[in-house]
């Protein structure tokens, strides 16, 4: 049988890494593009906030082509599917029939991904699904991953926390109520070098920001989040 033509959903962190990793590994799937959702505005990743180019380096690195939805700074709700609906039928039109994510145990979020694809017929694929989180960010960092903090709730952590790469004695110190890989959103990380890497992304670090965003079911209507750039070498 000829494995399926699979897509893979590209966040450019620690989850998405050790995902393609597994997958990679399983013949039933041909991973041959990886897709992530950029900010045009900032011209950056949504939400990890990492430059365009430094996600070019990583991908080039891992020796899989990029494909890139180009989002507005706010988009509404239409425009978001619009623009999402037009990139998924792009990918049917090319042959593909599976897509991978690296979500670990948020069921609304899988259910709102499965409901969302199912017009298309596409098949979504969670290899790191139900996993145990400090298993799974242990055994990421034994098999020589690295990565390294670029945003972080400003609920949990302050500005020192970003920068810093993952090591077993980080995870360790992290706040008990912080999911050890961060599957809450507590913080988000770009994956720099492993096994899935043909060379590290050599990187600066560079400014550390803080800002806040507007969300309407948080006690103060706002939540902050600590990034700090990532800067070619």
């Amino acid at each position: 049988m000829q494995p399926h033509k699979t897509y893979f959903n590209w966040s450019s962190g620690k989850d998405s890494s050790f995902a393609l990793f597994l997958i990679l590994k399983d013949s039933n799937y041909n991973v041959d593009l990886l897709v992530t959702t950029i900010n045009k505005h900032y011209n950056r990743v949504s939400m990890h906030g990492l430059r365009r180019n430094v996600l070019e380096a990583q991908t080039k690195a891992l020796n899989l082509p990029l494909k890139t939805i180009e989002l507005p700074e706010l988009p509404s709700m239409e425009d978001y599917e619009a623009i999402m609906t037009k990139t998924i039928n792009d990918l049917i039109t090319a042959n593909y029939t599976h897509c991978v994510f690296g979500d670990i145990f948020l069921e609304d979020l899988r259910t709102y991904r499965d409901n969302s694809l199912k017009p298309f017929n596409l098949t979504s694929i969670y290899p790191l699904w139900k996993m145990d989180t400090k298993k799974l960010i242990t055994q990421f960092i034994d098999l020589g991953f690295k990565a390294v903090v670029v945003c972080a709730k400003a609920d949990f952590f302050d500005e020192d926390f970003v920068g810093k790469t993952l090591t077993h004695q980080l995870i360790e110190d992290l706040p008990k109520d912080v999911d050890v890989c961060g599957e809450n959103g507590e913080f988000h990380t770009f994956c720099y070098d492993g096994p899935i890497f043909s060379s590290p992304v050599n990187y600066n670090l560079g400014e550390k920001t803080y800002r806040a965003y507007n969300t309407p079911n948080t006690k103060d209507g706002k939540s902050g989040f600590w990034f700090c750039d990532i800067i070619l070498d």
